[in-house]
């Protein structure tokens, strides 16, 4: 009898472990998803501004600026691109209609083909969907939930495992139909994505998590 309870017992460990693991390999996917500098700020001062969770009036306040101040910055980044000039420096710009801001100088003009970098239909896409991404992270956010939605924390275990998966798989539609070809602010810049296509994968987070074509 107590190897039949200890066989069980060994088998329950293993689901939970193995049910743990896909939670953190969905958190790390939807991180990637994001700006890097981004991210580690609402991760630094998240559990500051609110307190651990446990907020007062400023708290809510301090926390709802952060959230404002990173889903804008997660929208602008989709927005930005990069490039290198002749020297092998980076620099990095905005996207606008007619080509990018600020515009390079003329050494690099003739190096640097602006009008494939102009503002696309697809860059608003990918912007909202950076903004709902981040909004999934701030839910799964334990400070996040007990400073504005308290209710909520008895099902967090059950966001954890159902939205990760579920935005991962959203998230693999929209870059099929809508690819990015950018290297913004936060992301891995153009030089860093310029050696094969076999690398690609490595070099930019973004395709690192859907493991697209590019």
């Amino acid at each position: 009898m107590k190897g039949v309870g200890g066989c069980s017992s060994s088998s329950s460990s293993s689901s939970s472990l193995s049910v743990t693991e896909k939670v953190l390999t969905g958190l790390s996917n939807l991180i990637k998803l994001l700006p890097t500098g981004t991210v580690f700020v609402f991760q630094f001062l998240s559990p500051v501004l609110s307190n651990n969770g446990h907020c007062y009036t400023i708290n809510k306040v301090l926390t709802a600026i952060l959230l404002v101040l990173c889903g804008g910055s997660c929208a602008f980044s989709s927005f930005t691109d990069s490039y290198t000039d002749s020297k092998g420096k980076t620099h990095y710009v905005i996207a606008t209609k007619s080509g990018v801001w600020p515009s390079p100088s003329s050494s690099d003009a003739a190096k640097v083909n602006v009008s494939s970098y102009k503002l696309k239909f697809a860059d608003f896409v990918h912007a909202s969907f950076a903004v709902i991404v981040f909004a999934t992270l701030a839910v799964l956010d334990a400070n996040t939930v007990g400073c504005f939605f308290p209710a909520l924390q008895n099902s967090e275990s059950t966001m954890l495992s159902v939205l990760p998966p579920v935005i991962g798989t959203v998230s693999g539609v929209l870059f099929a139909v809508f690819p990015s070809t950018r290297h913004g602010i936060g992301y891995a810049s153009s030089s860093s994505s310029s050696t094969s296509d076999s690398n690609i994968a490595e070099k930019d987070p973004r395709k690192q998590t859907l493991l697209l074509p590019h």
